[in-house]
């Protein structure tokens, strides 16, 4: 399948702008977010219609959030790093005015917006949505929806949204996001747990081995000439797969 220019990128925080240090520490914490996605979703009645212009509702499994934070005492730059290559990337990205958003399911204060700043990222991205701005956690559409509102409203038929992620969730929530916008939102798997959603969904959504993302500095060589190509140019452009590097997958 070939891949369209985005309008818009959007990027998954944890494992996927930034990687873990300690990989166990990030399992457990997607471990209990998942828990407490399956928890409330289980409990809670049926919302009426849903709207991102809604303002988000408190939610108890901030607290998980909050109390997990209050425990860790290090600074960010002790818990993670940023992911091998995301800077050339986003550098890329950027350099085409290519609008960029950073749409996590972790808390901004004491966090997110920690980690942005000590590593430099704030720069990139227009868009910043975590914990505290929805009210429906990834794989909900919710936070995507969002941060495209933030960046761009209304989103009309020939943006081409790109969401890159490193879980199942992250496919799932960008493969929701395509059935309620006008406009494509293509998902991009960055290591294996999100591979896996892209293989699953593959024969149904249209994906593919150029979905599969294995490195940052590999991705960027390949896409360079598709962002390169000017905007009105109907053409699209094929990227091979899979990507083969040095660099680790991330955590």
């Amino acid at each position: 399948m070939s891949l369209q220019r985005p309008t818009i990128v959007l990027f998954d925080m944890d494992g996927t702008t930034v990687r873990h240090i300690n990989p166990k520490m990030l399992g457990i914490l997607e471990f209990l977010d998942d828990m407490s996605f399956k928890l409330g979703k289980f409990f809670s009645k049926d919302d009426p219609a849903y709207s991102p212009d809604d303002e988000p509702k408190k939610s108890k499994s901030l607290l998980v959030h909050r109390v997990l934070h209050k425990v860790r005492r290090k600074p960010v730059e002790q818990i993670v790093q940023p992911c091998p290559g995301i800077y050339s990337l986003l550098n890329q990205i950027q350099s085409h005015d290519i609008p960029l958003g950073v749409v996590s399911n972790g808390l901004g204060k004491g966090y997110g917006y920690d980690i942005l700043e000590k590593f430099h990222l704030t720069k990139f991205f227009k868009a910043t949505i975590f914990r505290e701005d929805f009210s429906k956690s990834k794989p909900h559409p919710d936070p995507l929806l969002r941060a495209l509102k933030d960046l761009k409203d209304p989103l009309g038929p020939d943006d081409v949204i790109w969401y890159i992620g490193d879980r199942h969730k992250d496919i799932i929530a960008a493969l929701a996001a395509d059935e309620v916008l006008p406009c494509p939102v293509i998902p991009f798997a960055y290591g294996l747990n999100a591979s896996v959603a892209v293989l699953e969904k593959g024969l149904e959504k249209g994906l593919g081995p150029e979905h599969i993302i294995m490195n940052y500095h590999d991705f960027t060589r390949h896409i360079r000439p598709l962002l390169e190509k000017k905007s009105e140019d109907p053409d699209e452009l094929t990227v091979p797969a899979p990507y083969n590097d040095n660099d680790p997958i991330a955590a």
